[in-house]
C-alpha cells in the first residue's frame, strides 16, 4: 500500500515533478498516436505495439501482457526496484533531494550481482593501482585505451594467479560455497576445489540492461597462442548471452540525443566508437545476433545502424543481421561497410575520428546493402548472369512494403543495368502477384490450422476460467469511474445506499472514500500508490478507457439497472444449471422448485 517511511507529501511532489512520457522514453521508443503514446512493450516480446502511455493521466498500460501503472510502477517493473527505490530514482530524475534519513535502505543486491560488482572493483583496482597490474596497463595503453576509457568501461585485470579472486571473496565471508560455484567466476576441479576462471586477462565487465555487471569477457594479454584469445563467462542465473548487449545501459541513454543505436560485433569496436565521440554503440559479444537482442534494440529506437567488420565474414554476418531485423516491423535500418576489410577499431586508428563519423553518416539503407551484395555475386558484363541478377533484384524489391521505396530502387536498377524502367515494372508486378498469392496461401493455412486448434480445445463457457477482460463489467467500470471522479455522482450513489456487487470494486470504493477524506488534492495517479497491488489493475484499465466525465442521473439509474440485470442473469444461469442437474436425477420436486424460482427471476428482470 502506502510507502513505508518516505513522507507521502514528498512522494506526491516527486510524482507531480516527473512526466511519465519523459521517463519511459528513456527505455522505450514512443510514437504519439492521438492523445497517447505507443511503443513496443519492454516487459514481453511483441511485433505490434500494444504498450500505451497516457500523458494526460500519467499512466502506462500494455494491452498485450496486462502490466500497467504510474511512473513508480514502471520503474519497479523495469529496474526491479522496491517502491521506495522507485521513488528515489524518480526523485533523482526530477532533481529532487530525498528527505534526510529516507530512502537509504535499498533492496540488497542478489549474491551473484554483489559478487560481480566486487569482482569488477577488485580487477580494476589491480589494473590501475598495483604493481601486479603494470604489465596489463601497458598492454592496454599500447592499444590506445586511456585511463578515462578504462574507468568508463570499468576494465580490470585478472592476474596469473589461480586463487586471487577466490581468496578475496572468501575473506569477505558474505558468500556460501554454493554461491561461489554458481557464479561462473570459478572452475571446479574433480576433487571439488575452486580455481579462478580468468587468469592473466584484461577483464571487460558485461552489464545487464540496468548496468549491473553480470559477466565478464577476458582478453588474453600474453603471446601464448595455445590459450584462447577471448574467454567469456559461462551462462548463469544472471547471465544469458542471447539477452545481453555490451554497453546497452549507457547506449540507450545516448540514443535519445544521437537518434540511433549502432550495433557492433565486439566490445573493442564499441570502445573505438566511443573514442570517436559515438556513445550509442552496443555489441552482441561475438555471438550471432538473436531475436531477443533485436527486440531489445527496437524498444529503444527504430533507427539502428549495423557496423560489423569489413572482411567477408563480417559482411556475411551483417547480411544475416539485416535479414533478422527484416522479420520485425518498424526498423529504419542502416548498414556501415568499411573499406579495406577493416573493423571499426582498425578504421578509427588508421583514419581518425572524423572520417569514421563520416562513414556512420553515410550508412547504406538495408536494401542498398543487400542489392550490392547480390550484384557482387554476378558478372554483370555477361548477359546470362545479368538477366539472373535482374530477376533476383526485382524479386527483392517486390518484397518491399513501401511503394515509394520500391519505385526508388526500380529506378536505380534501371540505371545500373540499362534496362528500361517499364520492362522492370512488368517483372515487378508479376513478382508482386506471386508474393501476394504466397502470402494469401500462408494466411489461409494459418487460419485453417488455428480453427482446427480452436475446435480441438474449445470448452463450454461455464468451464472456462475468466480472464480479467472477460470478467469485466462495463457498468461497474463506469460507476466506479464516476464514484471517483465526481463528488455529485458519488453522493447520489451513496444516497441510494448502493453497494458494488463485486468485492474488488467495493474495496476500491471504500479505499477511495478514505483517500479522499485524508488528502486535500485527491488524484487517481496518487491513489494507485494507496491501494493494494491486486486492485491496481482495475483502476489502470478503467483510466485507460476513454470515458466521458459528464453524466446524468438518468445514466446512473440506467447503469444501476444494468447491474441488477447482470446480477439476475448470473442467478438465472446458475438456476438453469441446477435445473439440468435435477432433470438428470429425475428429482421432480426439486425441478418444480427451481422452475418456480426461474419464473420469478425472469419476471423481476422484465
Amino acid at each position: 500500500m502506502m510507502a513505508g517511511r518516505i513522507p507521502e507529501q514528498f512522494i506526491d511532489e516527486v510524482r507531480n515533478s516527473v512526466d511519465i512520457v519523459d521517463v519511459i522514453s528513456q527505455y522505450v521508443s514512443l510514437e504519439k498516436k492521438g492523445k497517447d503514446y505507443l511503443g513496443l512493450c519492454p516487459f514481453h516480446q511483441e511485433k505490434t505495439p500494444s504498450f500505451t502511455v497516457s500523458e494526460g493521466k500519467q499512466f502506462f498500460k500494455c494491452f498485450g501482457c496486462g502490466k500497467g501503472g504510474n511512473v513508480f510502477k514502471f520503474l519497479m517493473y523495469q529496474d526491479h526496484l522496491t517502491f521506495p527505490e522507485s521513488v528515489k530514482k524518480a526523485a533523482e530524475l526530477a532533481h529532487l533531494q530525498m528527505p534526510e534519513g529516507y530512502g537509504e535502505a535499498a533492496k540488497p543486491l542478489s549474491p551473484l550481482k554483489k559478487m560481480y560488482r566486487q569482482a569488477t572493483e577488485f580487477y580494476q583496482h589491480i589494473l590501475l593501482t598495483t604493481k601486479v597490474g603494470e604489465r596489463a596497463l601497458e598492454y592496454a595503453r599500447k592499444r590506445e585505451l586511456t585511463d578515462d576509457l578504462l574507468k568508463h568501461f570499468k576494465v580490470g585485470y585478472a592476474p596469473d594467479d589461480d586463487k586471487i579472486l577466490l581468496t578475496y571473496l572468501q575473506q569477505k565471508k558474505e558468500y556460501t560455497d554454493n554461491d561461489l560455484r554458481e557464479s561462473g567466476l570459478f572452475i571446479e576441479s574433480q576433487d571439488g576445489q575452486l580455481f579462478d576462471r580468468f587468469r592473466d586477462r584484461l577483464m571487460f565487465p558485461l552489464g545487464d540492461e540496468s548496468g549491473y555487471t553480470v559477466g565478464f569477457s577476458g582478453r588474453r594479454i600474453s603471446n601464448d597462442k595455445t590459450i584462447a584469445k577471448y574467454m567469456n563467462s559461462p551462462e548463469t542465473k544472471i547471465f544469458n548471452k542471447s539477452k545481453l548487449l555490451f554497453h546497452f545501459a549507457e547506449a540507450k541513454k545516448a540514443a535519445r540525443s544521437e537518434k540511433h543505436l549502432i550495433l557492433y560485433e565486439g566490445y573493442m569496436d564499441v570502445i573505438a566508437a566511443y573514442k570517436a565521440g559515438i556513445q550509442s554503440g552496443v555489441a552482441s559479444m561475438g555471438t550471432s545476433l538473436t531475436t531477443e537482442q533485436v527486440y531489445m534494440l527496437r524498444r529503444i529506437t527504430p533507427n539502428i545502424l549495423v557496423n560489423y567488420d569489413g572482411d567477408p565474414p563480417g559482411i556475411h554476418a551483417a547480411e544475416r543481421a539485416t535479414k533478422l531485423f527484416g522479420q520485425v516491423q518498424g526498423f529504419n535500418l542502416g548498414i556501415i561497410v568499411l573499406p579495406e576489410n577493416l573493423d571499426p577499431d582498425e578504421y578509427v586508428k588508421k583514419y581518425g575520428k572524423e572520417k569514421y563519423r563520416a562513414e556512420v553518416a553515410g550508412a547504406l539503407s538495408s536494401t542498398d546493402f543487400l542489392l550490392e551484395r547480390l550484384a557482387n555475386q554476378y558478372n554483370l558484363h555477361n548477359d546470362r548472369e545479368k538477366l539472373t541478377y535482374i530477376t533476383a533484384a526485382v524479386q527483392m524489391i517486390a518484397g518491399l512494403n513501401d511503394p515509394v521505396a520500391a519505385d526508388l530502387y526500380l529506378d536505380k536498377l534501371a540505371r545500373q543495368t540499362g534496362v528500361t524502367r517499364e520492362s522492370l515494372k512488368v517483372t515487378f508486378v508479376r513478382e508482386r502477384r506471386k508474393l501476394q498469392r504466397a502470402r494469401n496461401h500462408q494466411q489461409a493455412y494459418q487460419a485453417s490450422t488455428l480453427m482446427e486448434n480452436i475446435g480441438e480445445t474449445a470448452e463450454p463457457k461455464e468451464a472456462q476460467a475468466g480472464t480479467d477482460s472477460e470478467t469485466r463489467n462495463p457498468a461497474l467500470d463506469r460507476l466506479l469511474y464516476l464514484f471517483i471522479h465526481s463528488d455529485e455522482a458519488r453522493d447520489y450513489l451513496l444516497s441510494r445506499q448502493f453497494l458494488f456487487p463485486d468485492e474488488r470494486y467495493a474495496k476500491l470504493a471504500e479505499f477511495w472514500l478514505k483517500y479522499h477524506q485524508t488528502h486535500d488534492e485527491a488524484e487517481v495517479k496518487g491513489f494507485i500508490d494507496f491501494i493494494p497491488e491486486e486492485l491496481q489493475g482495475i483502476i489502470i484499465n478503467m483510466e485507460m478507457i476513454t470515458m466521458p466525465p459528464d453524466y446524468s442521473k438518468r445514466e446512473l439509474d440506467d447503469q444501476l439497472r444494468a447491474l441488477e440485470k447482470s446480477k439476475i442473469d448470473e442467478q438465472l444461469n446458475d438456476l438453469l444449471n441446477q435445473l439440468k442437474e435435477a432433470q438428470r436425477k429425475q428429482d421432480n420436486s426439486l425441478e418444480l422448485e427451481i422452475a418456480q424460482k426461474v419464473i420469478a427471476l425472469r419476471r423481476k428482470k422484465f
